[in-house]
Formats: C-alpha cells, sequence, structure tokens
C-alpha cells in the first residue's frame, strides 16, 4: 500500500509541475503596435507610433502615459528635449466635434471619443490653436485613428494623438482637483537589440547545462547517488528513498501530457482573471519552494555529510532533519516575500530564482529513457508550440500563447511561469522572456544525453551532451533573431529548439552508427514505463 501511494505521490507532482509548465514561448512583455492596410492618402499616411506622453502636475513630473499617434497630422519627434512641455486643457465640448468654449491656443487640447470623425476633431482643435489634441479613447486599447476613404486632402499640421480610457481619467482626476498640469508628447525609437536577451539566453543554456550536472555537483564521490536528499531519517548507510522518485517518460505519456497541456492552456485563455492567477502563483511558489530546498540542501549535504544528522520529532511528520527543517522555513520565506512583492520591479530575480530551482527538480524527477520517446515528446511539443503560437489565431483571433503569456483579463497580475530579465536599454520598459517549457523539454532530451555519455564512458568531443548543449544555445539565438526579424512577434522556441537539439541527436547517432542503441536504449534494463532509478 505503501508504494502505491508512493507512486501516486510521484504521479500528481509530476502533473502539477508539468502543468504550471505548459507555457512554451520566447518574447517580450511590453506595449506593442502592429500596422495595418488602413486607407492611406498623401496626407494621411503616417506610420503609427507609440507615443510617451509625460505628465507634469504642478511643476513636479508624474507618471507616463502611452498613446498612439494618428494615421493623419504631425509626426512627435524621438527626443524628449526636442518638444515643448504645453498646458493641457479638455475641449468644451468634450467630444471636440464643434469649436470649443475654452481657450485652446498654445495648449494641448483633450477630447473624448465619439459623435465624429478623428479628423473633424483634428480640425476643431487646430482652428481653435490648439498645438495637439489628445483623444481619450472609451477602452483601454489603443485604438487606430485612421482617415475615411474620401478624405484625400487634409491639411492637419499638429499631432493627433490617443490615450487609453484609464489615462483619460487620471489626467481629469487630476485636473478637477485644481492642479495644473502639462504633457509633454514624443515617441522615443526601440532599440534593436536590448542587451537584457544576452543575459537571458545565459540563464537559459546554463539552467539547461546545470540541471543535466546537477547529480555531479552535489554528489562527486559516488556516481551512483541521487541528488535529491530531502531529509535524512536514517543513518548515512540506510538506502535513500529518493531513487525511488525517478518517472521515466513512455511514449504514450509523452502524447497524453501536450494534450493536456494544450487543455491547460485553454482553460488559461478562457478563465484568465486575477483569482485564476493567483492560484498560478500559489502553485508556482509551493513548487518553487520544494525546489530551492531540494536544491540548497543537496548542495549542502554535498559538501558537509554530518550536517542532515541532527533531526526533531514532529507530528504527522515524524523524524525529520534540522538541516531540511530550517532550509524549508528560509524558503518559504523567500517564496513569500517574492509573492508580496511580485509587482516590484525587482520581483523578476525572484521569480527566475524559484523558477530555476523548480527547473532543476523537474529535470531529477522526470527523464526520458531512450531516443524514441524523446522524439515523440519533441515532435509533439514542436506541433504544440507552432500551433498555439501561430496557427491559433485562425480559431481564436488572435495567439492564445501570446495572450495568456501577456496576461490579458488578469487584472494586471502576470503568468509566473516564465523566466524574465528586464530590458535594459528600451525605453518603452518590459521584459524579455522565456517559458519554462522551452528549457525542460529540450532539458530532458540533454539530461538523457549526459547520462548515456556517463554510463557509456564517454568524452566531451565524442559524447552528445555537449552537441546538444551548443545545439540548445544555437538554437535559442535563432529563436531571438527570428524574434527581432518579426518585429518584436512572440515566437514559438520550439520551432527552432527540437532542430537544433533532436536533430543534432539523431544526426550524430547516424554518423557515429548508434542511432538504433540510442532508440531502443534501456528497454531490456527498463521494460516498464517507471524506472526504478537506473538510466
Amino acid at each position: 500500500m505503501a508504494s502505491h501511494s508512493q507512486s501516486l505521490l510521484l504521479l500528481l507532482r509530476f502533473v502539477l509541475f508539468f502543468s504550471l509548465l505548459s507555457l512554451s514561448f520566447a518574447g517580450g512583455v511590453d506595449v506593442t503596435l502592429d500596422d495595418d492596410s488602413s486607407p492611406k492618402s498623401p496626407s494621411c499616411d503616417n506610420p503609427f507610433n507609440l507615443v510617451k506622453v509625460v505628465q507634469w502636475v504642478d511643476g513636479a513630473e508624474g507618471e507616463s502615459l502611452v498613446g498612439v499617434n494618428a494615421r493623419f497630422g504631425a509626426l512627435l519627434p524621438s527626443n524628449a528635449d526636442k518638444d515643448l512641455r504645453l498646458p493641457a486643457v479638455f475641449s468644451n465640448p468634450l467630444n471636440g466635434c464643434t469649436s470649443s468654449s475654452s481657450k485652446l491656443s498654445g495648449q494641448i487640447a483633450l477630447s473624448i471619443r465619439g459623435d465624429c470623425d478623428f479628423t473633424k476633431k483634428a480640425e476643431v482643435a487646430q482652428a481653435g490653436g490648439a498645438a495637439a489634441l489628445l483623444v481619450i479613447n472609451d477602452k483601454e486599447d489603443l485604438y487606430k485613428m485612421v482617415c475615411a476613404e474620401n478624405e484625400t486632402a487634409l491639411n492637419i499640421s499638429i499631432p493627433v494623438v490617443m490615450i487609453s480610457k484609464s489615462g483619460g481619467e487620471a489626467l481629469n482626476k487630476t485636473m478637477a482637483s485644481g492642479k495644473r498640469v502639462e504633457l509633454l508628447l514624443y515617441s522615443p525609437k526601440r532599440p534593436i537589440v536590448d542587451f537584457s536577451v544576452i543575459f537571458l539566453w545565459m540563464m537559459a543554456v546554463g539552467t539547461l547545462a546545470c540541471a543535466s550536472l546537477w547529480s555531479e555537483f552535489t554528489a562527486p564521490e559516488r556516481t551512483d547517488e541521487r541528488y535529491n536528499e530531502l531529509s535524512p531519517k536514517e543513518s548515512g548507510a540506510a538506502k535513500d528513498d529518493s531513487e525511488k522518485e525517478i518517472l521515466d517518460i513512455s511514449a504514450k505519456g509523452a502524447v497524453i501530457f501536450v494534450i493536456v497541456a494544450s487543455t491547460f492552456l485553454v482553460l488559461l485563455y478562457f478563465f484568465m482573471s486575477s483569482w485564476f492567477i493567483w492560484v498560478l502563483i500559489v502553485l508556482f511558489c509551493i513548487g518553487g519552494i520544494e525546489g530551492m530546498h531540494n536544491c540548497i540542501v543537496s548542495l549542502i549535504l554535498s559538501k558537509c555529510r554530518n550536517c542532515g544528522k541532527k533531526s526533531v520529532d514532529l507530528p504527522l511528520f515524524g523524524e525529520v532533519s534540522v538541516l531540511s527543517l530550517v532550509v524549508l522555513f528560509l524558503c518559504a520565506a523567500f517564496a513569500i516575500f517574492w509573492a508580496a512583492n511580485r509587482r516590484a520591479s525587482y520581483s523578476w530575480i525572484g521569480q527566475d530564482v524559484l523558477g530555476i530551482c523548480l527547473m532543476i527538480t523537474v529535470l531529477q524527477i522526470a527523464r526520458l529513457p531512450n531516443i524514441k520517446v524523446a522524439t515523440v515528446l519533441l515532435c509533439c511539443a514542436f506541433v504544440y508550440d507552432i500551433f498555439w503560437v501561430f496557427i491559433s489565431p485562425v480559431i481564436f483571433h488572435e495567439s492564445v500563447m501570446i495572450a495568456v503569456a501577456r496576461g490579458d483579463n488578469s487584472g494586471g497580475e502576470a503568468i509566473p511561469m516564465l523566466l524574465r530579465i528586464p530590458r535594459i536599454f528600451d525605453p518603452w520598459g518590459g521584459y524579455d522572456m522565456i517559458g519554462f517549457g522551452d528549457i525542460l523539454f529540450p532539458g530532458l532530451l540533454v539530461s538523457f544525453a549526459f547520462r548515456y555519455d556517463k554510463a557509456n564512458k564517454k568524452g566531451l568531443t565524442n559524447g552528445y551532451f555537449l552537441w546538444l548543449v551548443i545545439g540548445y544555445g544555437f538554437g535559442l539565438f535563432l529563436t531571438y533573431l527570428g524574434l527581432y526579424l518579426m518585429d518584436g512577434h512572440g515566437q514559438p522556441a520550439l520551432l527552432y529548439l527540437v532542430p537544433c537539439t533532436l536533430g543534432v541527436t539523431v544526426v550524430l547517432g547516424l554518423i557515429r552508427g548508434e542511432l538504433k542503441r540510442l532508440w531502443n536504449y534501456g528497454t531490456e534494463e527498463s521494460p516498464s514505463s517507471v524506472s526504478s532509478g537506473e538510466p
């Protein structure tokens, strides 16, 4: 009965981890705007650019709003020092469709959307002497203001910008309180490459390599010892129960996982809300605490075997190592601190630490037995990633994976199943990020390659591990190259990573005449789908 309970617990942990890791996406979270094919004419052919609307309240600089310029009117400078700071005033009437009784001369006019064409609002504001026009949308998105097909001879020479409903409400609240509000409009250019992507590349490749080599880091003097030494309850000669906590993925299980991951992703898409994200945050913290606990304890015990000998007897839990208990409390405090400050500018550090520890732990628990299963899993993941990023817009009218990664309808909360790093030199801010799945899927194959090389006493150059790490790094480079060539549109990273890892394995196996052995490896030693711990 105990063995059945342990197997069920292991299966539940496996499902929990991989439910959290169904997001497989590389790209950025930021403010983006795509151009479109709306009607153009010589006087109505501006590109759509994002606009910073910087506020000064009673002479003190306040928060910046984000807007988008219209297809018509003057373009804004890219540098803030090339434009003037001008007072803001609401048009009267607010719709800006008729001459304003408010003085607009030399000021930035504000009007609400509706009741007449955008070009009409701009002409009225310009006639009143306004230096620019801000149109407040009736929704939170940034609507693209275009010209009608018959408007081919416009004479609008002032900038026209749309801001969101919440931005307009914030301005109205400030101005209604009697404070003087001045605005500065400019449209900074985004750098072609931000150095943050280099650090993210290093983080992803380092996590994958570290997870594969973890057993070497934590048990250098015993090649057959498993890394996970959570709560020593017996003497050092006793059998390590963690040896049983290994789950080899079967071909059938690989297919089922992709189906479950797709279902989970659709649920996220349709039921995304702040409370749903909170459920994910709690699950992420639980997984992150266990992962961080495993990593810290195993590292300490690899250097100090006697550190885990002292234990205490706790109700319900029995005899527990003092070291394990102390580390658990510290990890829980770290996760709680991150969750409480998850919106702070530095919260990405805690998220990345918890995520990396979680992925290292998952790659110690879940393993691929051979290349046959790896091929099934990675090919299914390859199709899964492409479908939910590129093909899902045909069915859902937008990319499901990108919508979930952005946290649409989440009340400002963010999905935690990502490694992310802030963009350093981007004036629009945002984050470069990569989904856990884009590290774990290839990581399972790289971990198998390391175990295979070790079991067959292969060196770095004549083995598979080194070449797969290089292949993964190159595939991730291609991912971000594709990201920039497609103007920041999120990329299905497995589109590049699977050929650069699984493809490298197959090619090397064919060249070396080892493909058949790789394909069927471990079938004689472990005929069942759940391994007893042997590679």
